[in-house]
């Protein structure tokens, strides 16, 4: 039967499987495939929470899925248009995200009866039960395939099973037309130099994948997804903790600061950790500390020595920084701290998203505690984000929260690779002259700002005290009551005046409405998407989305005010609603939250839209 190419804007692939099935490695190379190849994408690996779950289990199955389209992708989709499940458990997993008129590609070979009794079916029919038999099945014998193509190469029999993620590549690729070349270079790359001789056997089961899904009667359709033109430049697929990693390096050079993080690993912020250590050409310097509480004291330390410093963690880390960022606040020292939100509380889900440390980055510290807070959106946002959180610390004197999430930290999606004098200077305000009495004052502050000036170790004459006990404007240990207010009071305003330098909140579509939709984080390309469908049927909706969210934007109230009620959609049970409320309690606020530890559905936030505004 001859297949039928079909040009189409975008599909949805979702690869599950064991976690020794290298899922994450075929979703990675079809999505850098489509990357190189022009398309938009955007990318949403899926882990299991267990460690080492048993094989063959639901609980065990690890998924990638990818988005791929003609022009920009906001989100990694809802359902999936191709499922290729390796194992019983994946398909049951995962075959309630498949598209009416989705294929399943499944390894035949796993499909006995052991595993049919681990992953939970009663019946010897999987796809009947689960209500999928009217789907596009592709029923193949890929374990025995991926065998027979390397019986010459030379490898044991485990080796060549490790291949078999390859083989199931290649069919992707032929079914929506991906060359392959960019992965044969990938190969080369990845085992030249320790396992050369695993290049040839990888690439051939890769063509020989490709080339059984070309001859095989069981699909249908190939589909073509052809790029739209784009802005001139270099792309790269990055994933959010790349990009993370790269903003502060780039925030690192245009304030000339050298960079410093100390971290402790943690899921899923332990990426953003190991990238900085590979830049030690860079002038990054990273330590791997003994727990969290050392991770920030050490970048303290070297914000005190005058160091661009970050520390890196995720919820509960967070908890435990919290002490030592009250000491940050006190000093008024720079300092980035990026958490990389998952499911809580205490060890929670630690493999999947949510957006719930927003209440405990505004609040969660003793005392009188002010810390701005900015949101990375979209994992190539996270450059700009770990930048502009790098400015506000330098040039304001206080430590920043960055939040990022998990589905953005391992999400991925086309950069445009920046060029560095399209970015402004950082400038740090280091103390230059002594006053006329020639005795430095660390907490006297500019009267616009309020922002006090920088003296690190070694300059003559700006030699004080630092700590965390109270201090007058001289650095002068005081337990006076007014003094103490005061220095309460100042702190508070230096923050609240960094919305002076920030921009103004956008809004997109009408400026007076019935509704306006607002988010933060990462929910934005699913909002973005669900708006543009809920205009599509004709109806008027609005959107704004904060990456500022202490301070909000100067604008925030004016941009309120032309609308009878605001739809705020978030990863939890309401937090940022509540902080809005607070803010601006003359307005009506309306939420659509979910807690699952799963990104939004499109759908999902469409139909709380159609609730909100009148037929």
């Amino acid at each position: 039967m001859q297949h039928k190419v079909i040009d189409t804007e975008d599909v949805v692939i979702r690869f599950a499987g064991d976690s020794g099935d290298g899922m994450q490695l075929t979703g990675s190379l079809f999505a850098d495939t489509s990357a190189i190849f022009g398309n938009g994408l955007s990318t949403f690996p899926d882990y299991p929470a267990e460690i080492r779950a048993p094989h063959g289990t639901v609980s065990g199955v690890s998924g990638f899925q990818v988005h791929i389209g003609s022009d920009n992708v906001t989100t990694p989709g809802d359902f999936c248009d191709l499922l290729v499940a390796m194992n019983p458990a994946a398909l049951k997993a995962n075959a309630k995200w498949c598209k009416p008129t989705a294929m399943i590609l499944v390894d035949d070979d796993a499909f006995d009866e052991a595993g049919m009794k681990k992953a939970g079916f009663r019946t010897e029919n999987p796809f009947e039960e689960l209500k999928v038999e009217d789907r596009t099945l592709i029923v193949a014998p890929i374990t025995s395939l991926t065998l027979e193509s390397l019986k010459d190469s030379g490898l044991d029999q485990k080796a060549m099973l490790k291949c078999k993620n390859m083989f199931t590549l290649g069919m992707a690729c032929f079914i929506y037309s991906r060359p392959l070349e960019y992965i044969f270079s990938y190969l080369e790359r990845k085992f030249a130099k320790k396992h050369p001789e695993v290049i040839a056997p990888n690439r051939k089961v890769l063509s020989d994948g490709f080339n059984y899904a070309a001859n095989i009667q069981a699909i249908p359709n190939t589909y073509k997804i052809e790029p739209t033109p784009k802005k001139k430049g270099t792309y790269r697929n990055i994933t959010g903790n790349q990009a993370t990693a790269w903003g502060l390096l780039a925030a690192s050079e245009k304030s000339g600061l050298p960079l410093f993080c100390g971290s402790y690993p943690i899921t899923p912020a332990t990426g953003i950790l190991e990238e900085l250590a590979i830049h030690k050409s860079l002038g990054a310097k990273t330590v791997q500390a003994e727990d969290e509480i050392a991770g920030i004291c050490t970048a303290i330390g070297a914000a005190y020595a005058g160091s661009l410093a970050v520390t890196t963690t995720s919820g509960p880390g967070l908890s435990l920084k919290s002490e030592a960022l009250g000491l940050a606040v006190m000093t008024e020292l720079p300092l980035v701290v990026v958490d990389v939100q998952r499911a809580g509380p205490s060890t929670g889900i630690p493999t999947k998203t949510e957006q719930t440390d927003l209440n405990q980055a505004l609040y969660g510290r003793n005392g009188e505690c002010p810390v701005p807070v900015v949101a990375a959106h979209s994992p190539a946002h996270c450059f700009d984000a770990a930048f502009e959180a790098a400015r506000i610390a330098v040039e304001h004197m206080t430590p920043v929260m960055l939040l990022s999430e998990g589905f953005l930290g391992n999400g991925s999606e086309p950069w445009l690779i920046p060029s560095m004098s399209d970015y402004p200077e950082i400038k740090p305000p280091f103390a230059e002259t002594l006053p006329e009495d020639g005795k430095f004052k660390p907490f006297e502050r500019d009267p616009q700002t309020l922002v006090r000036k920088w003296a690190v170790p070694g300059m003559k004459g700006f030699e004080h005290r630092v700590g965390g006990l109270e201090k007058n404007h001289n650095g002068v240990l005081s337990s006076d009551p007014a003094n103490h207010e005061l220095m309460v009071r100042e702190r508070y305003e230096k923050v609240l005046r960094i919305a002076d330098s920030i921009p103004a909140l956008a809004l997109d579509g009408p400026a007076q409405g019935e509704l306006l939709v607002v988010g933060w984080g990462g929910t934005y390309g699913h909002i973005l998407s669900a708006v543009n469908e809920v205009r599509k049927s004709g109806k008027e909706v609005a959107f704004a989305h904060f990456d500022y969210i202490f301070p909000v934007p100067s604008n925030t109230a004016e941009v309120f005010s032309g609308f009878k009620r605001i739809l705020v959609c978030e990863l939890n049970s309401g937090q940022f609603a509540a902080y809005l409320r607070n803010l601006y309690p003359e307005m009506e606020f309306v939420q659509c939250n979910k807690v699952q530890g799963q990104p939004f559905l499109v759908k999902e936030i469409v139909e709380s839209i159609n609730r909100y505004i009148q037929r």
